[in-house]
């Protein structure tokens, strides 16, 4: 079973580890906030003293607007009001999304009252399951690129069996001479769809035989080197695969 790993509070991280989660496109921002709207997910605000409120909400993407559903007589909202600022997380499956709010404004209607603010800047994305697996879906042929160890002439093309935020596994042909556990392979150049592709170094941890009848050896290996602007896509590949996988079964 899959180690679930929470994330570290924002506060405990450096500027530099802040940014491996943040996103600050405007579009990517918006899309994220969609996501979470679209999925009807709850959200759970906190004022910095402490106090904290859980309630539903949309989105006014004309307006740059963002509303909570808001019960005036709650002691809870009314100590976030006088706060003035919130942060707020809500979850995508095994995501957690976490922004700030300031200038946080009660707004009061005929029938109902509600939390308004601008919609965030930026926002954190933390995958709550690092090791969390997925298969490729059958359209895709993910593949790993790079040299031979042993015979640094020959050029590797070899496929993407499962991806995971800290590692994955790689189908070697029989026809390709064998990569001894522990080797570490450098400039290793992953390519998991148009749109995910980066550079990584891969540690060979475990080889296993696979079908008999079909031949072959599944490498299992951890990644490292990312940049945050790799593990941010490679955390919206897992994101999207286990969508599309869930579609699929549906079907």
């Amino acid at each position: 079973m899959s180690e679930i790993t929470q994330p570290a509070p924002l506060d405990a991280l450096s500027g530099d580890e802040r940014d491996n989660f943040r996103v600050g496109s405007p579009e990517e921002v918006a899309a994220l906030l969609r996501e979470l709207l679209d999925e009807g997910a709850t959200v759970h605000l906190s004022a910095p003293d402490g106090s904290a409120y859980t309630t539903v909400w949309t989105v006014d993407a004309a307006q740059r607007k963002i509303s909570f559903s808001a019960d005036a007589t709650d002691p809870q909202l009314q100590a976030l009001v006088d706060a003035g600022e919130a942060t707020v997380v809500g979850y995508l499956d095994n995501v957690k999304l976490q922004f700030d709010l300031q200038q946080l404004l009660l707004v009061h209607g005929h029938r109902a009252s509600a939390l308004q603010a601008q919609i965030p800047a930026e926002l954190f994305r933390f995958q709550r399951r690092s090791s969390f697996r997925v298969r490729p879906v059958a359209r895709n042929t993910p593949a790993a690129y790079l040299r031979h160890p042993s015979l640094p002439d020959m050029q590797l093309s070899l496929r993407v069996l499962d991806v995971s935020l800290t590692g994955c596994a790689i189908f070697l042909p029989d026809d390709v001479p064998p990569l001894p556990p522990g080797v570490r392979l450098q400039g290793a150049r992953i390519e998991l769809d148009a749109h995910t592709r980066f550079e990584a170094t891969l540690q060979l941890h475990h080889v296993t035989s696979l079908n008999p009848q079909s031949g072959g050896l599944r490498l299992g290996c951890s990644i490292t080197g990312l940049d945050g602007e790799a593990q941010r896509a490679l955390q919206r590949y897992i994101d999207q695969t286990q969508k599309r996988r869930r579609l699929l079964a549906l079907d």
